[in-house]
């Protein structure tokens, strides 16, 4: 429903203030409208004494609210719909309800419709009437219908025939985005579609899962972790899906990202979570303030994965919340909103889709120098677990911590050791060093190991690491490790 609202009124009971609920409404408007009017309603429940200064400073609140938000410097008008509540006679006349309308028809405007593109319409309503079929009422999203087209219910499959349409209870013979219209076919139980979608044939598609591009809503409090669930709200319907948050790869990170396109041909890095001002860990903050402004993505995306299907356009609208949250906590539960840019139709899309999706995740390990081979190869250790495969490393680049540039050449030994090929050879002074370092080994004896790597931080002998950083495509089926 928030699709189709030009203008929004924010009713807010003048003695209590916001609620949750007029927070969260205020999200969708923020994300699904241009133009807002507040109402403070309720204003005979205010102390004849207190009432105007009472209103003043909810005016005043309500300004402040609105600051950062589109609807900054919005109207804001106080009326009692119902003086003494619905209890009160009839004759109680309403008060301030004239000077809203005044307020309403100043604010109100024509909206620019666009009767091009494939028909869609959200229907609210589907009754019998004897005589002359089924009608279908709601709200004409894109596009435009004409007397004798055919639509699709897409939700069932079958596709009928408009018999004759109404829009007010006056015959028309071509609606268009924005209309509000009764559609009328023939052969069809009303019963079978309460609310949904119809569409010009063919042109909605059932998907599985999607990538979207996407905004955090500031209001929501906690993080968004990749592979948690969320309630999806996304064409006329909800469902519980799953996200995984990427973002673009460090290299292409200042570039410029095209608006409601995504590229299939570029990398993208994973993330744990949806990067935000406040997701950047306090540790990360300390490092980064020195180094000035952690640079945040200029757009992120997930992957949705349904746990049903789900039938919608294509650039829809797509709102992430957490309605199992408790509605009397103090807390919005809409958590992100977003633009569904590519929707995967395969019921199989893991095998047939996902591995198009370069998303990868770095990958860093540390091992250590254990001792010298000679001027152009080394034997390090702690890289690898004992069980590892080795082989499947071999060849990948490392660097010393001293600066050389070494390939992985083999196993070497059963307890996960492994030779390092140095194509430039050791530098003298890693020589000593890596001598200085055995030397103390041998001091140490056999089995001494612990007490080696403890007396190692203060001792002047520091081990040599070895560091070894490839990615990993997160779709690849075979898993392979790339440098670049």
């Amino acid at each position: 429903g928030a699709q189709i609202i030009d203008l929004m009124m924010l009713v807010i009971d003048v003695t209590k203030g916001m609620q949750t609920q007029s927070a969260e409404c205020l999200v969708i408007g923020q994300i699904a409208c241009q133009k807002m009017v507040v109402v403070l309603n309720k204003i005979d429940l205010l102390p004849e004494g207190k009432k105007q200064s009472a209103i003043e400073k909810m005016t005043k609140k309500m300004q402040k609210t609105l600051e950062n938000t589109k609807f900054s410097g919005c109207p804001i008008v106080a009326v009692a719909a119902k003086p003494g509540g619905p209890e009160a006679p009839e004759s109680e006349t309403p008060l301030g309800v004239s000077e809203l309308i005044e307020v309403l028809k100043s604010e109100a405007y024509l909206p620019s419709r666009d009767p091009s593109g494939h028909f869609l319409m959200a229907v609210d309503h589907c009754f019998s009437i004897k005589g002359q079929g089924t009608v279908m009422t709601g709200t004409i999203l894109s596009g435009s219908v004409s007397l004798g087209d055919n639509v699709e219910i897409p939700a069932l499959k079958v596709t009928k025939k408009v018999k004759s349409m109404q829009m007010f209870h006056t015959p028309v013979t071509y609606a268009m985005q924005g209309d509000r219209v009764g559609v009328c076919v023939t052969q069809f139980d009303p019963k079978l579609l309460e609310r949904g979608l119809i569409c010009t044939p063919d042109s909605l598609h059932t998907i599985h899962a999607a990538i979207i591009s996407l905004k955090k809503i500031q209001y929501f409090r906690g993080a968004l972790q990749t592979k948690a669930k969320f309630h999806i709200t996304v064409g006329h319907e909800t469902v519980m899906g799953r996200v995984m948050f990427f973002s673009p790869a460090p290299a292409n990170i200042n570039e410029e990202i095209q608006e409601n396109v995504f590229d299939f041909e570029k990398d993208y890095l994973y993330q744990e979570e949806y990067l935000s001002k406040d997701s950047v860990s306090s540790e990360e903050n300390k490092e980064n303030d020195q180094a000035g402004e952690v640079q945040l993505p200029k757009q992120q995306w997930a992957l949705l994965e349904f746990e049903k299907p789900v039938t919608c356009p294509k650039l829809c609208l797509v709102i992430g919340s957490k309605l199992d949250t408790d509605i009397h906590a103090n807390t919005c539960r809409l958590a992100f909103h977003g633009v569904l840019l590519q929707g995967m139709e395969d019921k199989n899309y893991t095998e047939t889709f996902l591995p198009k999706l370069k998303v990868y995740k770095q990958k860093h390990k540390e091992g250590q120098v254990e001792r010298v081979m000679d001027d152009y190869s080394v034997i390090g250790r702690s890289l690898f677990k004992k069980e590892t495969n080795i082989q499947i490393f071999v060849g990948l680049k490392v660097k010393l911590s001293t600066g050389e540039d070494g390939i992985i050449d083999g196993g070497f030994g059963q307890s996960g050791k492994f030779k390092i090929r140095i194509p430039d050879g050791l530098k003298p002074d890693t020589k000593v060093v890596l001598s200085a370092v055995s030397k103390k080994k041998s001091k140490g004896g056999k089995g001494d190991m612990t007490k080696e790597d403890e007396n190692s931080k203060n001792d002047s002998a520091v081990p040599v690491t070895i560091s070894l950083i490839f990615k990993r495509y997160v779709f690849d089926t075979q898993k392979k490790m790339i440098q670049s």
